[in-house]
């Protein structure tokens, strides 16, 4: 149930907010709620200029469509997939930071699953590193180049120990090419994820049925 209240007082802590809600059972046993609060803040002009960009290439792989098309096709779809509540008209010359950084997430989510080649790094452009190294992995794409990946363990597994018989779910990975892979092996984890802006993330069941672990493999790992 989604609901619209209004703070009413700003205190040192926090806010408090007044939720106008009608008496129904839901109301009655209700004892947490989740609030989100809407970032006043305008799109900035690198917001703007990164949902261009995306944009142009969207446009070229779509024969040539019009941009303003593009634009207004993608924020149609963007808007059946939005996790959150917002006008659902909103403009790229005055919505805010957080639905500007939504939907570039969408446009470089919607480029991965389509194979769409971008003419810079998409990390350069992504605005939810999280999201966008867990697409990478869904689609064994280099997060760094967007070439055919392989799975990279951030957390050391050891040398000499087979890899077919640890449990990995809850290590934390990343997906590279070879020549990113090296790279990351040759210069240290710290210095790789600071030069490309990057984040590894926990290794799950479903990113780790698409790269073909083992059933041990899959097991939780413990420490």
């Amino acid at each position: 149930m989604i609901k619209y209240g209004k703070i009413v007082k700003r205190t040192e802590g926090g806010v408090i907010a007044f939720v106008p809600c009608e008496d129904n059972e839901i109301t009655k046993t209700a004892r947490k709620i989740i609030v989100e609060i809407p970032d006043s803040r305008k799109i900035s002009m690198a917001q703007r200029r990164k949902v261009f960009v995306l944009l142009g290439y969207i446009s070229a792989w779509w024969g040539y469509t019009p941009l303003e098309a593009t634009k207004e096709i993608t924020k149609q779809m963007f808007k059946g997939h939005v996790p959150c509540s917002f006008d659902t008209d909103f403009s790229l010359s005055n919505c805010s930071v957080e639905v500007a950084r939504l939907y570039i997430t969408y446009l470089i989510d919607f480029c991965i699953l389509h194979d769409i080649d971008i003419g810079e790094p998409l990390y350069e452009l992504c605005e939810d590193i999280p999201k966008y190294v867990w697409a990478c992995l869904m689609k064994k794409r280099c997060a760094v180049c967007g070439k055919k990946a392989e799975l990279h363990h951030v957390d050391a597994i050891g040398a000499g120990r087979n890899r077919k018989e640890i449990p990995q779910i809850g290590m934390q990975v990343l997906p590279l090419c070879r020549v990113h892979h090296n790279e990351i092996h040759n210069t240290g984890k710290f210095t790789f994820l600071k030069k490309y802006i990057l984040q590894s993330i926990a290794l799950t069941k479903d990113i780790a049925e698409i790269y073909k672990l083992t059933k041990k493999n899959m097991e939780v790992r413990t420490k």
